[in-house]
Parts: C-alpha cells; structure tokens; sequence
C-alpha cells in the first residue's frame, strides 16, 4: 500500500526516493473537470447551455446526469479486459453500447458513465484546440506545481511492481484517459485544487454542488454519499464531509481524498493492489482523521 497525506498542504508522510508510478484510475474525472471548469473560467467552454448537437450540458456531464449509459454495462467489455485483448475504438464500443442513446432525460436521474467523460475530454480538445495531455498540463497540472503526471497510452507504460493485475492491460479501455504518477503528487494536486489555487471562488462552489446518492454504503465509509463535478463527495461518521475520487481498475485501487474542519485541513491519497475500494477508502480515512486530530 502506497500513502501520501498532507496536513494544511505540508507532507507528513515519509516519501520514497524515487517513488512508482501508479494508474489514477478514476481519480483522472477530477483533473478533467477541474481542467473543463478552467475553460469556463476563461470564457472557452459554459456549465449550462446545451451542448452542440446534444440535449445535455457540460454540468450534466460532469455529474453524471446527462442520461448516458456506461461500457462497464457491457458483458463483453468485461470478457475482453479478462482476455487481455486490445481496447476497441472508441466508435465500435459506441456502436456496441449504443452510447449515443439517452437512458434517460438530462437532469432528471443519474448514472455513473465513463462515456461522459470520455466526451468532456473531447469537449477540452476541442475548445483548447490542442491534445488533451497537454491542456491538462497548462490548465490545471502546471498551474499547481504538477510535473510528474503523463497519461498512459500503452501496456508498457503500466509496467512496475505496484501494478498487480494491470500487467498486460490496455490503457485504451479507459477510454476519457488514464493519468499515471505518485501517489504524493495526486494528493497534491488535490489539495491544491480544493484549497481554490485554481480555480476562482464561484467555480469552485460549483464544482463542490452535490448531488446526494441515498444512505449508508455496506463496506464502505460513506454515511451519506453524493457527487460533484468529477467528485466523489460525502459524508462519513461523525459528520466530516470529503471529497476527492476513488478509482479501481484490474488489479489495484486508489482513493484520493480532502477534508477541511475551519481553518485545518488534511489531504491523503491511498494505493493498493487488489479490488477492495472500501479498505482503501478507511484508510484514506482513518489518515486525514489522524491527520486532523494532530492539528487540533
């Protein structure tokens, strides 16, 4: 297990020399929709208007309301990643999921869909004109003291000894991208966004709006789950609320989270092998715990 926590943005947490690069998973939604709510804020890209040739919006995207399906529904996608086979292009897994057809009217339900961000990375694209690695690094990684940070686009960029079963997978499948690097530098980055070094006030409200997903989860921390704009937001026992995002692919899990009490705040992102999303996420827990109890 890998560990990185920060305590009013200072590491407590003894970094190796030169530490391994992991897949983010998940936790690649919040680079991307905090680098969307840049464009935003520079005029290139709005949360509300309908989208070109579509009936939801960027805010609908981010959230997971725009009435999309997921890939993960597929049987078949499940069989291929098994098999170790080469991620589909994207139109053929469109084609397969008949991803373009709504499940449901935007706004009015919600479902988890990486086909929505797949689409918000296109959307950063186009309004950036330039590749998607690099907007991300000028609009949201550099501006946060973010360097070692590169997506994955190869089975051998997922090589290492922390990897477990990602050995042999195709990157591809992860089809809005899959950001690797240290553990330290996730909790950084994330730190650094919620602490509003990016991004101006109102948007960062924004990105925190939540939308609340029922009670208690079994095997989980979560007392009251809920999602924000490419985060995972909620709260835990005794009232403290986090947010950040955790991420799962084959053969390991990451969780990346903040918690913010007055003027105190602890950040901590968390590494394993395996498949058990809620031990990652007491982990991450029980350290910003800590981690603010020591402040105090």
């Amino acid at each position: 297990m890998l560990i990185s926590t920060l305590s009013n943005g200072r590491s407590i947490t003894a970094s190796p020399q030169v530490e391994p690069r992991v897949p983010w998973w998940s936790f690649t939604k919040t680079v991307l929709a905090a680098t969307a709510l840049t464009l935003v804020r520079d005029g290139r890209l709005a949360l509300d208007a309908a989208l070109p040739e579509a009936a939801y919006t960027l805010r609908q995207l981010l959230r997971h309301e725009a009435g999309l399906a997921d890939y993960g529904e597929l049987p078949e996608y499940h069989a291929a990643v098994a098999n170790h086979e080469p991620a589909w292009p994207a139109d053929e897994m469109m084609q397969r999921l008949d991803g373009h057809r709504l499940r449901y009217s935007p706004g009015a339900g919600w479902r988890y869909s990486n086909v929505g961000f797949m689409l918000v990375a296109r959307l950063i694209e186009r309004a950036a004109d330039l590749p998607l690695e690099e907007t991300l690094r000028q609009q949201a990684l550099a501006p946060l003291g973010i360097s070692a940070v590169r997506f994955a686009t190869e089975r051998a960029d997922l090589n290492g000894a922390y990897l477990g079963n990602s050995l042999n997978y195709d990157p591809g499948w992860v089809y809005h991208g899959l950001l690797t690097g240290p553990v330290s530098q996730a909790a950084l980055f994330l730190d650094r966004l919620l602490a509003g070094e990016l991004l101006p006030a109102n948007l960062l409200q924004e990105m925190q709006a939540t939308r609340t997903l029922g009670g208690p989860m079994a095997g989980r921390p979560w007392v009251t789950p809920g999602y924000a704009l490419g985060l995972m937001r909620g709260t835990i026992e005794g009232g403290l609320t986090l947010a950040g995002h955790t991420g799962c692919g084959p053969g390991s899990v990451v969780a990346v989270y903040r918690c913010a009490v007055g003027e105190t705040a602890a950040c901590c992102a968390v590494f394993s092998t395996g498949s058990d999303e809620g031990s990652v996420e007491a982990r991450a827990v029980q350290e910003i715990r800590e981690a603010l109890e020591v402040v105090r």
